[in-house]
């Protein structure tokens, strides 16, 4: 597997084809101006774009280019000593590629979800072989040993630790040869990780909020939805109780203050998105009214209304395009949580589609800035 070396922006071939692939997607969505939210006298929300087999085919090109690419690439790495100064693939063999550890642990989670849902993807085999060359017993034990060393207990804290959970729940129970090789292999790292949580959580006595990598409410949803499919009763157990005590009083949220300028997570929509896995159906319809008392009359406009993206080469203002795709997740998992005959479900839906609308073509820019993640968050949004 060769090293690439390519700049930013040097994947201009593949944007383009990403491009054409996601145009089928958009036209779902429907064209012309923006909903106004909260007039339900005129709502109409469009159909959600559907992933097809040749957009699938699109993402799963930028993934194995992603992972496969260990420069340039923002190391997370705390040194002990000079013998420590080492390249990304030499202390991650796994996940030495896509710019950073976590987009390149989420990169595999992609992959494997596109062949679960597409067997015949045109990239299937280049992605099994590439899978079987990275996810090895040996690479995994020099990840292992990483986190083993001093100094690194926050090493990717908890946004890698939730996302490495995500890729070993879309393996585990998967009846495929290569799969079951996959998870049997990845479960030493998900386990050390599940540890993590559960010496770490404990000691949180605040929340983060902010709608970036340590957002406590994304940590815990994954690691939850991992507890759960893998049947790890004491995780559970205590994500459950965490969420309930950072959250769970929460009441009249600022969403109004929302977005920050680096952004890719909503705080409020995150926190809901969890809160609707943590309480009973009618529990969190009644939590949920009180904190975001204002969706029902479309306020406050500003998380109902998609971010601007105004540099989409800027590594920190393209946050925004991954902002505009949680949220469009967000929402949709949240109106389904809620009765048929909430005025809000309609509400959330139309805007789900506008945020959908604003980023999908901007998936593949040309810019590794956006394509070494962004086609994750698309992935997840289109699938959940």
């Amino acid at each position: 597997m060769s090293v690439d070396r390519r700049p930013f922006g040097a994947y201009s071939g593949i944007a383009l084809g990403v491009t054409l692939a996601l145009s089928s997607l958009l036209s779902a969505c429907g064209e012309g101006e923006r909903p106004v939210f909260g007039d339900r006298s005129t709502q109409v929300v469009p159909e959600f774009p559907q992933l097809d087999q040749a957009a699938a085919s699109a993402f799963a090109r930028l993934a194995l280019d992603g992972i496969t690419r260990e420069y340039p690439n923002k190391l997370e790495h705390v040194m002990n000593g000079e013998g420590e100064v080492q390249s990304p693939r030499s202390l991650h063999p796994v996940f030495f590629g896509s710019y950073d550890w976590h987009s390149c642990v989420h990169g595999h989670w992609l992959l494997v979800r596109l062949l679960k849902l597409f067997p015949d993807l045109p990239e299937a085999a280049e992605v099994r072989e590439t899978l079987n060359t990275l996810l090895t017993p040996e690479n995994v034990a020099v990840e292992l040993a990483y986190l083993d060393q001093p100094s690194r207990a926050s090493f990717e804290r908890t946004y890698g630790w939730a996302w490495l959970l995500k890729l070993a729940e879309e393996l585990h129970g998967w009846e495929d040869v290569d799969g079951l090789r996959w998870s049997e292999t990845l479960q030493p790292l998900a386990d050390a990780f599940a540890a993590r949580y559960m010496d770490f959580l404990p000691k949180q006595d605040y929340p983060i909020r902010r709608g970036v990598h340590p957002n406590t409410a994304f940590g815990i949803a994954f690691a939850l939805d991992y507890a759960r499919a893998a049947g790890k009763a004491d995780l559970e157990r205590l994500l459950l109780e965490r969420a309930n005590t950072y959250f769970a009083a929460d009441r009249d949220f600022p969403a109004a203050w929302e977005p920050d300028g680096d952004d890719f997570f909503s705080r409020s929509l995150m926190e809901a998105d969890l809160m609707r896995r943590v309480m009973a159906p009618d529990a969190f319809a009644a939590w949920f009214r009180e904190f975001l008392p204002g969706l029902a009359e479309g306020e406050p406009a500003s998380l109902l209304t998609p971010a601007e993206v105004s540099d989409r080469t800027d590594p920190k203002i393209v946050h925004l395009d991954g902002l505009n795709l949680s949220r469009a997740w967000c929402m949709r998992l949240i109106a389904a949580a809620l009765p048929d005959t909430d005025p809000v479900r309609q509400i959330l839906l139309a805007s789900a589609a506008s945020h959908a609308e604003a980023t999908l073509p901007h998936i593949a820019s040309g810019n590794y800035e956006g394509e070494h993640w962004l086609a994750t968050f698309a992935v997840y949004m289109l699938t959940e």
